[in-house]
């Protein structure tokens, strides 16, 4: 597998790592950017429970060759993986393909100007390598010309016979077990059209205080179906009550009915 992923280069006990630039404190590109990148990372971690273990990250080195620069995806999903838990070693804190043992599934590109090539070398790079699914995002419209996303948002591919075939919305990763889908709503306080993670049925992932407000107004939901229902037996209560004094007015003892 080792020889598979570094392309015959030689095999080693150790390989040599410390001549690689894991991290050059380059700022992400804007605030947009950033939130979003965030946001396709959180909800995994606090709301997805896949039976497989996985890492969601972004803005990480990938790693590919050991002679070669990384390409850095604006988020990643790789299934079956575990982050190490030494962060002191070196090759640990970047996603080296060679120490994982494969890829990752997915990779989103989110386009924030025209000389990023989500749509060219980035894209063949990608296939070339076997990443089975392919997202590009571009909220800001800045791919949006002939030959381009052609007006669509968002397009993803997947990897068919080493190519790369666009596929249908709804954009569902089957191997992966999560669909993709843009969602108009409000994050950390933008009202945006962002890219989320969803399931099978177009259901966002929820982030984690998306989540805790689900679980508070299904909580408050709760409390007023209890209410509600003490409400009604105390109803019935009364009504019996009045019913049995009426009898007993009657001379009828209702204990005898």
């Amino acid at each position: 597998m080792t020889q598979k992923l570094l392309d015959s280069e030689e095999i080693v006990t150790e390989l040599d790592i410390s001549h690689l630039v894991i991290e050059d404190d380059t700022p992400v590109d804007n605030f947009q950017s950033e939130k979003q990148q965030r946001l396709l990372v959180e909800p995994l971690y606090s709301s997805w429970s896949p039976t497989r273990s996985f890492i969601a990250a972004a803005n990480v080195g990938l790693f590919y060759r050991l002679k070669e620069d990384p390409i850095v995806p604006d988020a990643l999903l790789s299934l079956d993986v575990t982050i190490p838990d030494d962060w002191s070693l070196k090759q640990n804190r970047s996603y080296f393909v060679w120490e994982f043992g494969k890829f990752p599934e997915v990779v989103v590109e989110i386009v924030s100007n025209r000389k990023g090539s989500e749509l060219g070398t980035k894209k063949q790079d990608h296939a070339r390598m076997g990443i089975a699914y392919y997202a590009v995002f571009d909220p800001l419209k800045r791919l949006q010309g002939p030959d381009e996303l052609n007006g669509a948002l968002l397009k993803v591919w997947v990897l068919t016979a080493k190519d790369y075939i666009a596929m249908p919305e709804p954009y569902w990763l089957e191997s992966v077990g999560l669909g993709l889908t843009l969602w108009e709503g409000k994050f950390e306080g933008r009202e945006e059209m962002w890219l989320r993670w969803c399931d099978r049925q177009g259901q966002v992932i929820p982030t984690g205080a998306e989540g805790r407000e689900l679980e508070s107004q299904r909580a408050e939901l709760e409390s007023q179906r209890a209410e509600q229902e003490s409400q009604r037996a105390e109803q019935e209560h009364q009504r019996a009550e009045r019913l049995a004094a009426r009898l007993r007015d009657m001379g009828v003892n209702p204990d005898e009915i």
